[in-house]
């Protein structure tokens, strides 16, 4: 059975209650995590508090460097362990838990770096005097991870918070835990005081209620739905707690008819189809225009039909979605979808032998998808692509914009004056041209416009959200 991480020590739950812990390739339980309480959040902040105000706290940003940089090379050392846990927990094939292992580590390689580079300036003002600013760290900073990148978001998010001077309280996904518990030890092995990390495993609607209300938290991350990143606002804005929300996204990709369709199509595919579509920021739209329409769709349905859907270890293109429930609210879709005479161009298989019970659902290729169809405005979260067609740039930018959410958007065309117009007008935290996704970009600031959230993660940009800037006049005639 998982415990809690608080002050560097494994305890339950305080109430005593657990979690069952499926596996998503096969439904079955395999371990038991703490369900807990409001009252282990209290703990674990106050271990927070006690670190940030002494030993953590007390840190040099080159000190903080280094303990960062050692957790890194821990994660290195550890990724193939860190990448079968995340692996059986989320379902992921091996080959995309153990990119995500090597993302953490980088994360914190990154952030290892910018401690001692999160500068103030000096301000230009009245003879007499002298003026400067401070970044300084919030203090205490909660942070609620999502169920399909563990890992990577504990990287971006609470490495920065750390390279701020930060201490950190998380609430995992009760669906994916096991890995950021395992990292939580690595970094009391490496050196980390007691209190700087601590992880509170459990529901949202009660422990991760009980991060967002508890008075001792000063900032608080949060990946998620836009609903619960609402409900998260409202609470927090009760004693004025500042957030970061990443709220997820409907991402076009938006293909000119001077594309390179070569390039285009593989990454097209692999943007709504890695993690088997459970990411915000998957290219979740395809525009495509008229000219290439056709052809477009048909070359598209040949790269679907090749896809295979597997059990984790199989190592296939997809593996299963997270459960029970949002295997459901795929199928869903694709069923209203069917429903309204909307097309299926093409489907991916389930593989021979997947194991039973497991949540397996085939990528699907949709075709002229109407631009307010629920399946073009809302999150899927599942592989499934929405194709429609426009005429020229103004129809593109129209239907690129006309959803609530604003996370990601690409962009395919030869054309340069059209790539800045196009990058220019779509409305989006971070654009593509002619990719998509940037290789993870871990240095590449993070976050939405609209319904998909505001502030930023990922990049040097982090620091700045994870700090607040003082500001010093001193008068000396």
């Amino acid at each position: 059975m998982q415990m809690n991480f608080i002050a560097n020590q494994s305890t339950p739950a305080l109430a005593g209650q657990t979690i069952d812990v499926l596996d998503p390739s096969d439904g079955q339980v395999f371990d038991q995590i703490p369900r807990s309480q409001a009252a282990d959040i209290d703990a674990a902040v106050k271990a927070a508090r006690a670190a940030f105000n002494g030993p953590w706290g007390k840190l040099s940003a080159m000190e903080r460097g280094r303990l960062l940089m050692k957790l890194s090379q821990k994660v290195s050392e550890h990724a193939a362990e860190l990448a079968a846990l995340e692996q059986r927990d989320c379902g992921k094939p091996t080959k995309q838990a153990a990119a995500d292992s090597l993302a953490l580590a980088r994360y914190f390689e990154f952030y290892a770096g910018s401690c001692d580079k999160l500068h103030g300036e000096t301000l230009p003002y009245q003879n007499g005097y002298s003026v400067l600013t401070w970044r300084e760290p919030h203090g205490v900073t909660g942070h609620v991870i999502p169920w399909n990148y563990p890992m990577q978001i504990f990287g971006r998010s609470v490495g920065g918070a750390l390279a701020a001077g930060n201490a950190c309280v998380v609430k995992p996904a009760e669906d994916a835990c096991l890995s950021l518990i395992r990292v939580a030890q690595l970094a009391a092995e490496v050196g980390f005081p007691a209190g700087a990390i601590n992880i509170v495993t459990g529901y949202g609607h009660e422990v991760g209620d009980a991060l967002a209300r508890h008075p001792g938290i000063d900032h608080i991350s949060f990946t998620g739905s836009p609903r619960v990143g609402t409900l998260i606002q409202q609470v927090a804005a009760e004693r004025h707690c500042p957030v970061t929300l990443e709220l997820g996204g409907k991402s076009p990709q938006i293909i000119f008819e001077d594309a390179d369709l070569d390039t285009a199509i593989p990454v097209v595919v692999n943007a709504i189809v890695q993690n088997s579509g459970q990411t915000c920021s998957a290219g979740s739209r395809v525009l495509i225009q008229q000219g290439i329409y056709e052809p477009l769709l048909k070359r598209l349905g040949e790269a679907f039909g090749r896809l295979q859907v597997g059990s984790a270890a199989m190592n296939l293109d997809l593996g299963p979605l997270i459960r029970a429930s949002q295997l459901e609210r795929v199928t869903g879709f694709l069923d209203q979808a069917k429903a309204d005479g909307i097309d299926t161009v093409a489907q991916g298989h389930i593989a021979a032998g997947v194991p039973a019970g497991g949540f397996y659902q085939a990528p699907t290729l949709l075709r002229d998808v109407p631009v307010m169809h629920r399946l073009a405005q809302e999150e899927v979260f599942g592989p499934v692509l929405s194709a429609m067609s426009f005429n020229d740039e103004d129809h593109a930018v129209e239907l690129a914009n006309a959803t609530d959410f604003g996370l990601v958007a690409g962009i395919w065309t030869r054309d340069g004056g059209r790539q800045f117009r196009m990058a220019k007008r779509v409305r989006s935290g971070q654009v593509f041209i002619n990719n998509y996704g940037a290789g993870g970009g871990v240095e590449l600031p993070f976050g939405g416009v609209k319904s998909s959230g505001y502030g930023r993660e990922k990049g040097f940009e982090a620091l700045l959200g994870f700090t607040t800037l003082k500001t010093v006049a001193i008068q000396h005639g």
